[in-house]
C-alpha cells in the first residue's frame, strides 16, 4: 500500500528542497534527489513524500501506519535518529505507533473495511469525526445476553420438563447446561480480553485463536445453529398463536380429528403460519435493520416483565392459589374442553341430571344409556392444578414419569379401575404424551434455552471498554439466567400439579398455557410478553446470521461463499439474508419445535466446544502474545467446559452428533484444501510446533527399529543460472520410492556468498517448492550457499534434517558428461559425496540416465524390475524394488533376483537358501543365480585399462599451462604410438587428428548411454585428439567426435582417446580374439601391458565380466538395481572408479546404483 507524508513548510531558513531531500534520505537511505515537480495537495507550501509498504494483507490493527502517525514521524530534524534512519521504512518511531493506538477505532467492521477506510481518510485532508462507541457493561453486554438467553423455551416447555424429568432429573439437566454455558463464557471472556476483539464475535474468535480451518468450520456451524434458533422461536410464536392466542385462526382444522391425523393438521398449519412469518420478518430485516435494533428494548421489556409476573404468581400462590381446576376420571386426565362441569351427574331443581360430561362418554343424556366402560367403571374427580408453593407438591414431583407415544397423562397417586385387555376408547378425550420422552431427549430440549451467552462479544464494536465489559456482562447475565432456571425448576414443582406440569399444552386446565396459570395478575401476560419475545428473538437471528455469514464470506476462506459477501450498497447483507431465509425454511418445514430444539444444541454446542479447546489451547502453549485482561481462567476449566460440550453433544442425539461433527469436518477438509491461505498466528499452528518437539524429542531417544526403517531421501539436485531444476525426473523417482510417506528433503547448491546470493537462493527455493508440488513430493526444501559446489553439498549433508528427524539416503544423479574437461569437477565431488555418505553410515541412491526414467503419470503394463545381489548391503536392494512397486507407475512390474555364483559356491543350495530368505521376508520374485566361471583376463581387458591410464594421465595435465600441457599430452603420444607400432597395423590402427573448437559451437547433451565408454565388443581402435595451433585442413577433416568419445578438454582443446568402428562398419574383434594374430598380438603388447597398475586391470575384468552377464539376462528390464562399489581409498584412483562403474553399467537403459548404509533395513522378524 502506499502512503502520503504531508511535511509542512517550516518558517526557518530551510527550502523545500532541503525537507523533502532529508525525508528522503531518512527514509529510505538514499542521497537527496533533485526537487520533484509538486504534486496538488491539501496544503499550498506542502511536499507529499509516498512511501511503498510491502503489500502484504494485515489484520485491522492500530499497527498498521495511518497518515496521522506519519505525519507525526515527520516532525523532527532527522539528526538525533540517524542512526536508525536507514530502517524507518520498517521500523516506525515509537511517537507514531502511539499516535496510531491513541488514534485506533474499532469499530464493527471487518478487518479489510476498516484498513480501507484508514486509507481512504489517509489520502483526504478531511476527516469526519468518528462517534466513539458509548454503551457500557449493562446495556451494551448484559441485558442483550439476559434477552437472547431467555426465550421460548423457558415459557413453552420448561414445566413439560419439570414434569417429565422430575424436580431432580430437571435441575441435573438445568445445571449440566448452565454449567456448560458458564466455563464457556470464562474461556470467551479470557479471549476476547487477550487483545481488541473487532465485530464477529465467536467466529472471529475461533479464527483467530484456532486458524481459518477450524474458525471456518466453527463459523458455519454458529452460523447454522443462530439460522435453526430463528426457525426455532418462529415455530415457538406460531405455536403461542394456533394453541393459545387464536385457535379458530387454523386453516387446517383439528375439530373431529383424532390421533395421527389430527397431529398432521397441527404440523400443516405450523409450517403454513411459519413460511408467512418468516417472509414478513426477513422483509423487515432486508427493508431496515435499524427499525429491529428500535425494538429490540420492546422485546427486553416483554421478557423481563413476563418472568417478573411468573414470580409474583408464584409468591401469590403462597398466599391465595389461582383456581385452575383439573378433572380426573380414575386416574386418567382429561381434556377440558366442551363441558362445564367436571362431574358425571349433578343435582338440580328437576333433581339429579347427567352433565355435559356424561353426554361425551355415553352414547345419550339418561342414565340407562350406553357408556365407556372406563367411564363408568371409575369416579370424576377434580383436583386443583396450582395447590401453590406450601401445599407440599414438591415432594410428589421430585421423580421423572417418562412416556411413550400415546400414553396417557395419568395421576400416580390416584387408583383406576380398568381391564387389562380393555382397548383405550374416546382417546380424545385425555390428555396424550405426544411424543417419547426420555432424559437426553429433554437435554436436547432445553439446551437452546441457555445459548445466546455471544450476544455481548458479538457488539464488541459498539462497547466502550469491552475488555471490562465482556467478561462482566456475559458472567452476570449467565448468573443470573441461571439463577432463574435453577429457581423455576423448584417453584414449578412445588406449585403445580404433576399431571398440569406433564400436560405440554395445557389441555387439562382448560388450554392455557401452563407457564401462565401461574402467572399474576393473569395468564395473558405470558402468553402475549412471550409471543412478542420469540418473535423479538426470531427477528435478532435473522439479523445476525446473514451478517455472520458475510463476514466468513468476506474472510475469503471459504471460495464457495464469496457470493455471499456482497449486499446492498449500505452494506446490507442481501444474498446472505436469502440463503439464511432458505435455511431457515428447512427448519419450519420440520414444524415441531422438539425436533428442531436438538439440531441447533448440536451447532451451539460445537462452537462452545471449540471456544474452550481455543482457550486451553492458548493457555497450555503458553503462547507469548497470550496475556489477557481476564485473569480468572485455566486451562483444566476450559477443557472440562469442552468435555461437557461433547458430552451433551451425544447425550442430545448421538446421530446429530455425528452428522454435525461430519459438516464440520467436511468444511475443514475443503478449507484446508480450497481455501485462502491466512496467516492469523493460531493456536494450531503453536500445537503444531509443540507436537513436532515432542515428537522430534521422542525420536532422539534411539535410532529406529529395522522394521520402522524407511528411506528417509536427502535428494540433491542442481539448478541452472535461471534456478530451475535441471533433474526434474529426480523428483519423480522421489515421489514413487515414498508415495508421500517419511521425510524428504530436496536441496541444491549455489557456489557464492549468501549476502550476495540470498535472492538467487530465494528463487531457488521457490523453484524446488514448485517442481516438489507439481511432482506431489511432501517434503521440505533446502538451499545451500558456500563458496564452493562441494563445500555447499557437503553442507546439505550434514546439516539436513533436524534431531532425529534426519535423512538416512542420498539420492543423486550420476554426473552426466563427467569425462569433458570443463566437467572434472563434477565427478571429483560426486566421488567425495559418495565418501562422505559413508563415513555417515547414510545409504545412497545413484540413478543412471534419469531422463530415461518414467514420469508419474506413466504406467508400465508389464516388464521386470532386476535385481543385481552382488554383495549384501543391509537389504536396500530388497526394500527399494518392495517400496517402487507400491507405486502406480511399476505396480505391475515383476521382480527378479539374481546373485552371482563363483566357482566354489554351490548354485543349487545358494538358489533354495535365497528362495527361502525371501519367502520370510514376505517378497515375490523371480530368483535365479548366475555362476561365473574364473577365466583369463582378455586382451581387451588390458587394452581398456591402458587407455583408461593413459586418459589419467592426460586428465591430470588439465591445471597446467599450455605449453606444458602440449609437451605432456606429445610424450604420451609418442609413447601410445611406440605401443600401438608393435602390434598387427590390421587389428589395431592409429590415427592422430588435430581438431580445435569452432567458436561458438554448441554441444548436444546425449545421454548417458551415448556418452559412456565403449560396449564390450568396441573394436581396439586408439584415437589421440589433442589440440594443435593450427587447424585441421578441409581437405583432411578429422574423423566426427563419435558418441562414444569421452574428451579430456579445456575451453579449445580435446584430448580424447576412444575405441571405435572400423570404416567397413564391422565391429573390429578384441585384442584376445582366438586368432594366430591375435595371439601374436598379445604377445607383442605383453610388455606394454606389464607395466599397467594390476589392481585396476583385475577391477576393469570384474566390471566387464559383470556387465556382459548383466547385459545378457537383463538388457530388457524397466529397471536394474545393482550394488554400487565403494571408491577407492587412494584419491589418485578416483577418476579410474568413475571409468569401472561406466563399464559396469555400459548397455543399460535405466540404472539405480545402491549402496547402503552399514544397518540391516529390512527383516523377517514380525
Amino acid at each position: 500500500m502506499s502512503q502520503r507524508f504531508t511535511v509542512s513548510k517550516s518558517d526557518g531558513d530551510r527550502g523545500a528542497s532541503d525537507i523533502q531531500g532529508e525525508v528522503n534520505q531518512l527514509f529510505e537511505g538514499d542521497e537527496p534527489e533533485p526537487e520533484p515537480e509538486p504534486e496538488p495537495g491539501p496544503e499550498p507550501n506542502a511536499e507529499v513524500v509516498v512511501l511503498k509498504g510491502d503489500n502484504n494483507p494485515k489484520e485491522s490493527s492500530p499497527f498498521i501506519n495511518s497518515s496521522d502517525a506519519a505525519e507525526k514521524s515527520q516532525q523532527y530534524d532527522g539528526k538525533n535518529m540517524a542512526l536508525f534512519e536507514e530502517e524507518m521504512d520498517t521500523s516506525p518511531m515509537v511517537s507514531s505507533l502511539l499516535s496510531s493506538l491513541a488514534n485506533y477505532s474499532n469499530l464493527p467492521q471487518g478487518s479489510k473495511e476498516h484498513e480501507e477506510a484508514e486509507n481512504n481518510e489517509a489520502e483526504s485532508s478531511r476527516k469526519k469525526p468518528v462517534k466513539a462507541p458509548q454503551l457500557g457493561t449493562l446495556m451494551g453486554v448484559y441485558l442483550p445476553c439476559i434477552q437472547n438467553i431467555f426465550g421460548v423455551i423457558l415459557f413453552l416447555r420448561m414445566t413439560w420438563l419439570v414434569g417429565i424429568g422430575g424436580v431432580i432429573g430437571t435441575f441435573v439437566i438445568v445445571f449440566m447446561c448452565c454449567t456448560t454455558t458458564m466455563l464457556t463464557a470464562i474461556s470467551m471472556s479470557a479471549i476476547a480480553t487477550n487483545g481488541v476483539v473487532p465485530a464477529g464475535g465467536s467466529y472471529y474468535m475461533i479464527s483467530r485463536s484456532l486458524g481459518p480451518e477450524f474458525g471456518g468450520a466453527v463459523g458455519i456451524c454458529f452460523y447454522l445453529g443462530t439460522t435453526f434458533a430463528g426457525a426455532m422461536y418462529i415455530l415457538g410464536a406460531i405455536e403461542l398463536l394456533l394453541i393459545y392466542i387464536a385457535p379458530q385462526a387454523a386453516i387446517f382444522p383439528l375439530e373431529g380429528l383424532e390421533g395421527a391425523e389430527a397431529e398432521a393438521a397441527l404440523l400443516n398449519n405450523m409450517r403454513v403460519y411459519g413460511t408467512i412469518l418468516l417472509t414478513s420478518m426477513a422483509t423487515v430485516v432486508f427493508v431496515g435493520v435499524k427499525y429491529v435494533n428500535k425494538l429490540a428494548l420492546v422485546f427486553l421489556a416483554c421478557v423481563i416483565l413476563s418472568i417478573i409476573a411468573v414470580y409474583a404468581g408464584v409468591i401469590k400462590t403462597g398466599i391465595d392459589p389461582p383456581d385452575f381446576p383439573v378433572c380426573i376420571l380414575g386416574n386418567r386426565t382429561l381434556v377440558w374442553k366442551k363441558f362445564d362441569v367436571c362431574a358425571k351427574t349433578m343435582e338440580s331443581a328437576n333433581g339429579t341430571v347427567t352433565t355435559q360430561l356424561w353426554r361425551l362418554f355415553c352414547d345419550s343424556s339418561l342414565f340407562n344409556a350406553t357408556c365407556d366402560k372406563y367411564f363408568a367403571a371409575n369416579n370424576v374427580s377434580q383436583v386443583q392444578g396450582i395447590p401453590g408453593v406450601t401445599s407440599g407438591i414438591l415432594s410428589e414431583n421430585l421423580f421423572g414419569n417418562y412416556y411413550e407415544k400415546g400414553d396417557l397423562v395419568a395421576r400416580t397417586n390416584m387408583e383406576s379401575v380398568e381391564g387389562v385387555d380393555d382397548p383405550l376408547t374416546n382417546s380424545n378425550r385425555y390428555v396424550l404424551a405426544d411424543i417419547t420422552s426420555f432424559f437426553t431427549l429433554l437435554v436436547g430440549i432445553y439446551f437452546p434455552s441457555v445459548t445466546g451467552i455471544m450476544a455481548g462479544s458479538n457488539r464488541s464494536g459498539d462497547l466502550r471498554d469491552a475488555q471490562k465489559s465482556i467478561p462482566i456482562g456475559t458472567i452476570a447475565a449467565i448468573t443470573t439466567t441461571s439463577t432463574v432456571y435453577m429457581s423455576s425448576v423448584f417453584l414449578f414443582g412445588a406449585c403445580i400439579e404433576g399431571v398440569v406440569l406433564r400436560d405440554k399444552f395445557g389441555e387439562g386446565v382448560n388450554g392455557n398455557l401452563v407457564i401462565g396459570t401461574l402467572a399474576w395478575p393473569s395468564p395473558w401476560v405470558i402468553v402475549i410478553g412471550s409471543f412478542f419475545s420469540t418473535c423479538g428473538a426470531g427477528l435478532q437471528s435473522l439479523t445476525g446470521a446473514p451478517r455472520l455469514l458475510q463476514a466468513i464470506a468476506k474472510d475469503g476462506i471459504v471460495p464457495a461463499l464469496r457470493i455471499f459477501g456482497h449486499g446492498k450498497a449500505n452494506g446490507e447483507p442481501t444474498w446472505s439474508l436469502l440463503l439464511t431465509a432458505c435455511i431457515c425454511e428447512s427448519g419450519i418445514l420440520i414444524a415441531s419445535l422438539d425436533a428442531v430444539a436438538p439440531i441447533l444444541s448440536m451447532f451451539f454446542l460445537m462452537c462452545y466446544m471449540f471456544v474452550n479447546l481455543a482457550c486451553a489451547l492458548q493457555t497450555l502453549l503458553r503462547t507469548p502474545n497470550w496475556r489477557p485482561r481476564f485473569k480468572f481462567y485455566h486451562w483444566a476449566l476450559s477443557f472440562l467446559g469442552m468435555s461437557l460440550c461433547l458430552t451433551l453433544m451425544f447425550i442430545c442425539s448421538w446421530y446429530y452428533a455425528i452428522v454435525a461433527m461430519v459438516i464440520a469436518g467436511s468444511i475443514y477438509k475443503y478449507i484446508e484444501f480450497a481455501g485462502a491461505e491466512k496467516e492469523w498466528g493460531d493456536g494450531i499452528r503453536g500445537l503444531s510446533l509443540s507436537a513436532a518437539r515432542y515428537a522430534l524429542m521422542r525420536l532422539e531417544e534411539g535410532p529406529p527399529h529395522t522394521k520402522n526403517w524407511r528411506p528417509q531421501l536427502l535428494v540433491l539436485v542442481s539448478t541452472d543460472g535461471e534456478q530451475n531444476v535441471e533433474q526434474p525426473r529426480l523428483l519423480s523417482l522421489t515421489n514413487q520410492l515414498k508415495a508421500g510417506k517419511g521425510l524428504t528433503i530436496v536441496g541444491t547448491a549455489l557456489e557464492g556468498t549468501y549476502l550476495e546470493n540470498h535472492e538467487q537462493s530465494q528463487r531457488a527455493e521457490q523453484a524446488l517448492n514448485k517442481l516438489m508440488e507439481t511432482e506431489k513430493v511432501k517434503g521440505f526444501s533446502q538451499v545451500t550457499v558456500s563458496s564452493n559446489l562441494r563445500d555447499a553439498t557437503s553442507h546439505l549433508l550434514q546439516a539436513s534434517g533436524l534431531g532425529g528427524l534426519k535423512h538416512n539416503a542420498v539420492l543423486v544423479s550420476w554426473p552426466r558428461n563427467w569425462k569433458q574437461a570443463d566437467e572434472h569437477q563434477t565427478w571429483r565431488n560426486f566421488v567425495e559425496l559418495v565418501r562422505e555418505t559413508t563415513a555417515a553410515h547414510h545409504a545412497l541412491l545413484v540413478p543412471k540416465n534419469i531422463s530415461a526414467f518414467p514420469s508419474n503419470g506413466e504406467r508400465f503394463t508389464e516388464g521386470h524390475i532386476d535385481v543385481w545381489w552382488i554383495v549384501h548391503d543391509g537389504g536396500m536392494l530388497m526394500l527399494l524394488p518392495f517400496l517402487l512397486r507400491q507405486h502406480k507407475v511399476w505396480r505391475k512390474c515383476k521382480m527378479r533376483i539374481f546373485t552371482v555364483a563363483q566357482m566354489d559356491d554351490n548354485s543349487i543350495q545358494m538358489k533354495k537358501d535365497l528362495t527361502t530368505f525371501l519367502y520370510h521376508l514376505r517378497i515375490d520374485a523371480m530368483i535365479e543365480v548366475v555362476e561365473m566361471h574364473d577365466s583369463d583376463i582378455s586382451a581387451y581387458t588390458y587394452e581398456k585399462t591402458l587407455v583408461m591410464e593413459q586418459r589419467s594421465q592426460i586428465l591430470k595435465q588439465i591445471n597446467l599451462t599450455k605449453n606444458e600441457r602440449e609437451r605432456e599430452i606429445q610424450s604420451i603420444t609418442d609413447s601410445s604410438r611406440g605401443s600401438i607400432r608393435r602390434k598387427n597395423p590390421a587389428a589395431v590402427t592409429t590415427q592422430l587428428s588435430v581438431t580445435e573448437d569452432q567458436p561458438g559451437a554448441s554441444k548436444e547433451e546425449k545421454p548417458e548411454e551415448e556418452s559412456a565408454s565403449a560396449p564390450v565388443s568396441a573394436p581396439a581402435q586408439v584415437q589421440l585428439i589433442h589440440d594443435n595451433t593450427n587447424p585441421a585442413s578441409p581437405a583432411t577433416p578429422a574423423p566426427p567426435l563419435t558418441p562414444a568419445a569421452e574428451a579430456a578438454q579445456s575451453p579449445g582443446e580435446q584430448v580424447q582417446m576412444t575405441w571405435t568402428e572400423k570404416c567397413d562398419g564391422e565391429q573390429a574383434k578384441p585384442p584376445g580374439a582366438a586368432t594366430p594374430e591375435g595371439i601374436k598380438d598379445i604377445f607383442n603388447m605383453k610388455p606394454e601391458w606389464e607395466n599397467l597398475n594390476q589392481s585396476n586391470v583385475r577391477r576393469m575384468h570384474t566390471a566387464l565380466r559383470l556387465n556382459e552377464v548383466i547385459v545378457k539376462k537383463s538388457s530388457e528390464a524397466k529397471l536394474v538395481l545393482l550394488n554400487m562399489p565403494g571408491p577407492p581409498k587412494n584419491r589418485t584412483g578416483d577418476e579410474n572408479y568413475m571409468e569401472f562403474l561406466e563399464v559396469l553399467t555400459e548397455g543399460l537403459n535405466r540404472v539405480l546404483l545402491v549402496r547402503g548404509g552399514g544397518r540391516e533395513v529390512i527383516t523377517i522378524y514380525s
